[in-house]
């Protein structure tokens, strides 16, 4: 089983090619982001100098090779614009960190660009718009449609398919897949937590379209039945974390549909903005956060958390001690006891871009993630995202927001949310789109029924 690896890993290249030529270019990038990332195997072939090949950057090189042959003209007609320099300034700042700590900056950089810019790139160069932004809705929902048996099949009998199908373990900590009563599903992602994220994600997706009317139909099934059925399988992955950001996310999207406000989601981004402020700048005290968060999680959750919020104390301190641009890949953002041995514990993705690539790193990541998003809330108001146009816009500028907020505590790196970045900044950057619609010569009746077939 195990030489299905190099066959899928590689195989993908000329697959994902075929789909250049199969079908629109904008479809075959969603449908390789979103399979690769589903079903790829966790392995990693190191390269010298470039990021090791692995489901993300095997992603990104197969999609930017069937761009230079099936699509040059889209990049050289490609205008960057102001949103965009957080995500280059991202990109770029471990040149400068792994200069100021005597490193070579060409991998860092390199797999910075990989694991970001290239998703984020794809995103601004095929999917700014308003059905660019849809069809990539509804790709991340049929993956979620698509993962339903193998995270039922786990949550019954554990993180073992990765094993089965591929021949290797991918998780080898079964003790951190056991909830409440069950397993929590890995399939053939790094942690049951990214599974989570996504299934809450296409859950979200379902019940947005289905409530706006943006999608009717979904493979001949009904919309509401497939919501339904996500909703139902996203709870069975029992991943907790996921649950409170999908009831946040559920808020912020009916709080727009009746009362015509995006506030909610604009507070939480300010309430990600304070917090990494607060906690950068060290001001932040996990004293006075576990006093009020004990009596409502239970003992344990609550002692996995302060356990995190003590490490992130400590790789705080660490940090400032570098604080523009972070200590680069030197290992110095790390603690270790006095006898050289690494104590620390990294689980949140803020605490790894402040101690890898400083205050310039941490700001620039977030920022390429949210702006966007605040600038959407500001061209398209929360009374338009129940239009079926805007709708599945409206519902990945929250999803991703909710993955910015888990960033907060954990460090799922998922490149299909810096794509969605991308295709936002994208819409943003023009003229908000007409909502009318468009004249046609049909008669009525037969209009709405290719209307009815198209959705």
């Amino acid at each position: 089983m195990a030489a299905l690896i190099p066959l899928t890993m590689f195989g993908l290249i000329p697959i994902v090619l075929y789909l250049f030529v199969r079908f629109p270019t904008q479809r075959a990038v969603i449908i390789t982001f979103v399979a690769a990332w589903l079903f790829l195997p966790q392995v990693s072939y190191p390269i010298p100098i470039f990021p090791a090949y692995t489901k993300v950057s095997a992603s990104c090189y197969a999609i930017l090779l069937g761009v230079m042959i099936y699509d040059t003209e889209r990049i050289t007609k490609f205008k960057p614009g102001w949103l965009d320099v957080p995500m280059v300034i991202c990109c770029l700042s471990p040149i400068i960190s792994q200069l100021t700590n005597g490193g070579s900056p060409i991998s860092p950089t390199f797999n910075q660009i990989v694991s970001w810019g290239l998703p984020y790139f794809f995103g601004r160069l095929y999917l700014g718009s308003l059905d660019g932004l849809r069809q990539l809705a509804i790709g991340i929902f049929a993956g979620g449609l698509a993962y339903i048996p193998f995270t039922l099949v786990e949550g019954v009998k554990g993180p073992l398919l990765h094993q089965m199908v591929y021949g290797v373990n991918a998780f080898e900590d079964w003790g951190q897949a056991r909830r409440m009563g069950g397993w929590r599903p890995v399939v053939f992602m790094q942690h049951g937590l990214m599974v989570g994220v996504w299934m809450m994600t296409a859950a979200l997706i379902a019940i947005w379209l289905w409530q706006t009317g943006a999608l009717k139909k979904f493979q001949g099934k009904n919309i509401k039945t497939l919501a339904i059925v996500s909703t139902i399988a996203f709870f069975l992955c029992r991943s907790t974390g996921a649950y409170t950001l999908f009831f946040i996310a559920l808020l912020i999207l009916f709080g727009a549909k009746w009362f015509r406000t995006s506030l909610p989601l604009l507070f939480i981004i300010g309430y990600i903005a304070f917090y990494l402020y607060i906690a950068a700048s060290g001001q932040f005290s996990s004293r006075d956060v576990m006093s009020v968060v004990n009596p409502i999680f239970g003992e344990e959750r609550a002692a996995s958390l302060k356990f995190r919020f003590d490490m992130e104390e400590i790789l705080g301190d660490k940090a400032r001690q570098r604080f523009i641009f972070g200590w680069g890949d030197s290992g110095g953002n790390r603690v270790y006891d006095g006898y050289g041995k690494d104590i620390s514990v990294t689980d949140s993705l803020w605490i790894i871009a402040f101690g890898v690539n400083g205050i310039v790193g941490l700001v620039s990541l977030f920022s390429s993630f949210l702006l966007p998003v605040v600038v959407f809330t500001f061209k398209y108001p929360a009374r338009t995202w129940s239009h079926p146009k805007v709708a599945p816009a409206a519902v990945l500028a929250v999803s991703v927001t909710m993955y910015m907020f888990d960033c907060v505590l954990n460090a799922m790196a998922n490149p299909i949310f810096a794509v969605i970045a991308g295709g936002i900044s994208g819409l943003v950057l023009k003229a908000p789109e007409s909502l009318k619609a468009k004249k046609t010569s049909s008669p009525p009746r037969r209009q709405s029924l290719v209307h009815q077939k198209s959705g």
